[in-house]
């Protein structure tokens, strides 16, 4: 018999997994890819240990289906509400299992196994809520969640014999000391963060991301720029994002959009790279030149030449400045259009504009 098992990415789903593939099941994990991760390791790095750790685990190959476009309705006004932060954890879930039900058939699979632990999560791992799940994805008997199985009521894979109840677990709570000894049995090691790592659970990320929502400037590459830097608001159609070290200013230039500004210190002086994304005036590049300013090393200077660039297509990023035309005054450093010497920005003004 097959089964589609959800892989979250955490330890609790290939635990779930394994449980339901030592009863003989044979199981086609499956991966949702939303934009709610930490870029900690950068995208395609952390979908490879996923792909491989998954592969090591359940000896099975990973699918993933990218549903960001989707999901982004959800953070709009879920039917369900929110959790402590922006997270929508029981419309994410009924979204994805009714997303699941509907490639059941094409995947030959009889029912879903999940990692839910009952009680684990407040909003959506509570009775009620699982309950709620079930039925609003149109699932009912045939979501199967071994960790807690024993605690739920019986569901159509075991009444089929499909599994044996008895060999199905009765996990329950926050503790992770039955995860984690039961993939010692398992021989599972290496495994993700047991915690998860949704980003929309994340308060500082949540703020950035309402404040997003609130300018009706959400997409997937601004939802990007939100997991990195330092962030100011210059207008209503203007933010800055400020790198806090190399590695993220290096980011920054990857994240670099069509239209959108590049600013960072010259060679003479260590700084940050700032991106400037939305509508600009010679106001607001002068004053990302100010904060951009803020954040550099000035060695005793009160002012610094900052470099600006602008890309008219993701090509125009390289590594010689481009012209770009001069804002305000006639730059006192030279004959170069591209460069802007400024003071750094008030820590008060600077505050103001901080998101």
């Amino acid at each position: 018999m097959k089964a589609i098992a959800l892989i979250s990415g955490g330890l609790d789903s290939i635990l779930a997994a394994k449980t339901a593939q030592e009863e003989g099941v044979r199981v086609i994990p499956l991966h949702f890819k939303i934009p709610f991760s930490h870029r900690d390791k950068g995208v395609s790095s952390r979908e490879n240990n996923l792909i491989s750790f998954v592969k090591n685990s359940l000896g099975s190959d990973l699918k993933i289906f990218d549903i960001s476009n989707e999901f982004l309705k959800l953070l709009i006004k879920p039917e369900h509400g929110f959790g402590a932060n922006l997270n929508p954890c029981i419309d994410c879930k009924i979204f994805m299992l009714t997303k699941t039900r509907e490639i059941m058939k094409e995947l030959d699979a009889a029912f879903v196994v999940t990692g839910e632990v009952l009680g684990q999560r407040p909003m959506s791992q509570h009775r009620k809520a699982l309950e709620l799940i079930e039925k609003k994805s149109g699932l009912e008997g045939l979501l199967l969640r071994p960790l807690s199985a024993k605690l739920l009521p019986e569901t159509t894979p075991e009444k089929q014999g499909w599994v044996s109840r008895e060999k199905l677990l009765d996990f329950s709570g926050r503790s992770r000391r039955p995860q984690i000894k039961l993939a010692q049995k398992f021989g599972i090691k290496d495994y993700p963060n047991a915690a998860g790592g949704c980003l929309l659970t994340d308060p500082e990320f949540a703020g950035r991301l309402k404040e997003l929502i609130a300018h009706r400037q959400l997409s997937l590459n601004n939802i990007e720029l939100l997991k990195i830097g330092r962030h100011f608001r210059l207008s209503e159609q203007a933010r800055l994002v400020v790198g806090r070290d190399e590695k993220e200013g290096k980011e920054l230039e990857n994240l670099a959009s069509a239209g959108d500004y590049l600013f960072f210190p010259n060679e003479e002086l260590a700084g940050p790279t700032s991106l400037g994304r939305g509508e600009f005036n010679p106001d607001l590049i002068n004053l990302s030149c100010s904060i951009t300013c803020r954040y550099c090393d000035l060695n005793g200077s009160k002012e610094a030449v900052i470099i600006i660039k602008r890309g008219t297509d993701p090509s125009g990023y390289g590594e010689a400045p481009k012209p770009i035309g001069w804002f305000g005054a006639p730059p006192p450093c030279g004959d170069s259009p591209s460069f802007l010497r400024v003071p750094p920005i008030s820590d008060t003004e600077l505050q103001n504009l901080k998101i």
